[in-house]
């Protein structure tokens, strides 16, 4: 699988705009020449190309933490130094790099690898693995790649009922090296293996971890060899490009997984020096905008026209709605917008789903239609079921935007659904790379717009803290629990019957 991108049509249509070979086509917009101006005139007196500027500088954009946000260093190909407080971070980075090249040549005999890690450390790696399983002819381990990241003992007996102790490693993943999910499922994975009959000298040999921790995970008992660190100013739904991604590297191969950062490293440089104009995280991102300020949009989905991209709309939901799920600004003021909720699935499942309500329901959502020129398997059927597919994906933005007309009002499509085309010439580790680092930089560039800071997320440490006590009256068993600071009497009437 070559890292070479493609070459695209030179004459492309007015409404399009390319970057490492992804085009987006933004026809079906219905945004005026005019009003295209006045987007760009928004974002420059909103300072737009500072912020980009300082985003890849190592500049503290994220405030509320004190640290910059330089995910873009984890692949950063070109090793160009990226300075942080005086310090270049890229000798760090790569020596990560050259850790996990060397574990890819060390694994004989692995049957089962089980990588334990939640929100930003699973769905990364977890989208990344499903995506690439489709490519054709792609070089693999053929290891069985087990994600566990729910605290239900469901998926933790799925995984283990399959898995072969003898031949298994286990990858444990968290920033902090304390996030609850993943230190009850690491616990519960090492009982399994001491239970299977394994040594805890053999035990140490397979227990490996990636952390901003360190110290923690050797109290865990991780040997220090087997601890790939990353950093704080990496972002945990934005660490795919770091040791978090290990099982890609491992599964596929470091050479796969150097171009699957390729990828992502041709769009940063495309994000950063491109003018505003012909930038498409920051089309996409203005594009979002105006619906918002037009309809008031509430959702928008991402659709994507190929299985193998089925969990990319999860990954999605967690990038922008952790990030930009805000009503406070970085200025301590009420914000006027906000993420919309993120929903899709593949098409053309989605079509038999939920495009009922995009066509015919009284609000409006935007989309965004994902497509890949070539289609995913070698199948004989390949080609022709790969031109319906497209034809579906057309069809459908065509029939959102001009609607129909017709005597029975329930015949009638109202139209004027605005959605975005993008086209991929292939499915490969490559353009998922671009793919993944255009929805990332579009999530910085709409945080910037909307004055919100996207790389912190307060809003989820609230209801851990109050998780504890319930915890603890679950676990008392009784049946008597009363109202408290920190038991509503609500909850209290619900942990009663939970123990009854």
């Amino acid at each position: 699988m070559s890292s070479k991108p493609m070459q695209i049509a030179k004459d492309l249509p007015t409404t399009s705009h390319a970057a490492a070979d992804i085009v987006l086509d933004t026809a079906y917009q219905n945004i005026s020449e005019l009003e295209w101006q006045e987007l760009f005139s928004f974002a420059k007196k909103s300072r737009l190309p500072e912020f980009i500027t300082d985003l890849f500088s190592g500049k503290h954009v994220n405030q509320s933490e004190d640290r910059p946000a330089l995910h873009s260093a984890l692949r950063n190909l070109s090793k160009t130094p990226v300075i942080l407080d005086g310090q270049d971070v890229m000798p760090s980075v790569t020596k990560v790099w050259q850790r996990m090249d060397a574990l890819c040549n060390q694994w004989v005999g692995v049957t089962d690898v089980i990588h334990i890690g939640i929100g930003g450390s699973d769905f990364g790696p977890r989208l990344t693995i499903e995506a690439l399983a489709h490519v054709s002819n792609i070089e693999s381990r053929g290891m069985r790649m087990h994600f566990l990241a729910n605290i239900d003992t469901a998926e933790l007996a799925r995984i283990l009922t399959h898995a072969l102790p003898h031949s298994t490693r286990v990858i444990i993943v968290s920033k902090s090296f304390t996030t609850l999910e993943t230190t009850m499922n690491a616990k519960a994975v090492v009982a399994w293996l001491k239970n299977s009959g394994l040594t805890q000298s053999q035990i140490n040999k397979v227990l490996f971890a990636v952390t901003a921790n360190i110290s923690v995970a050797k109290s865990f008992g991780i040997d220090e060899e087997h601890i790939f660190p990353f950093w704080d100013w990496v972002g945990g739904r934005y660490s795919v490009w770091s040791a978090v991604g290990l099982p890609i590297a491992l599964q596929y191969g470091f050479k796969t997984f150097e171009e699957f950062l390729a990828g992502a490293h041709a769009m940063d440089l495309h994000f950063r020096n491109s003018p505003l104009e012909d930038n498409l995280p920051v089309i996409m991102a203005l594009a979002l905008l105006h619906q918002q300020e037009k309809y008031d949009i509430k959702s928008y989905a991402a659709i994507p026209y190929a299985d193998a991209l089925d969990w990319f709309p999860k990954w999605l939901q967690q990038l922008d709605m952790e990030s930009n799920g805000k009503s406070i600004g970085k200025d301590g003021k009420p914000v006027k917008h906000s993420s919309p909720v993120v929903f899709g699935s593949a098409g053309s499942n989605a079509q038999h789903s939920y495009f009922q309500l995009f066509h015919q329901g009284p609000e409006v959502i935007p989309i965004d239609f994902i497509a890949v020129r070539k289609p995913m398997s070698n199948r004989p059927e390949a080609t022709a079921h790969h031109r319906i597919l497209l034809s579906n994906c057309l069809a459908q933005a065509q029939a959102l935007a001009h609607g129909k007309h017709a005597n029975n009002p329930n015949d009638v499509y109202p139209g004027k659904r605005p959605s975005n085309l993008l086209l991929l010439p292939e499915l490969n580790a490559y353009y998922l790379g671009a793919l993944l680092a255009l929805y990332e930089n579009r999530a910085a560039t709409l945080g910037a717009l909307w004055n919100i800071n996207s790389f912190d997320q307060p809003g989820v440490e609230y209801g851990k803290i109050l998780a504890k006590p319930i915890e603890k009256a679950l676990d008392s068993g009784s049946q008597h629990i009363d109202a408290s600071d920190s038991i509503d009497a609500v909850t209290a009437a619900r942990i009663n019957l939970l123990n009854s």
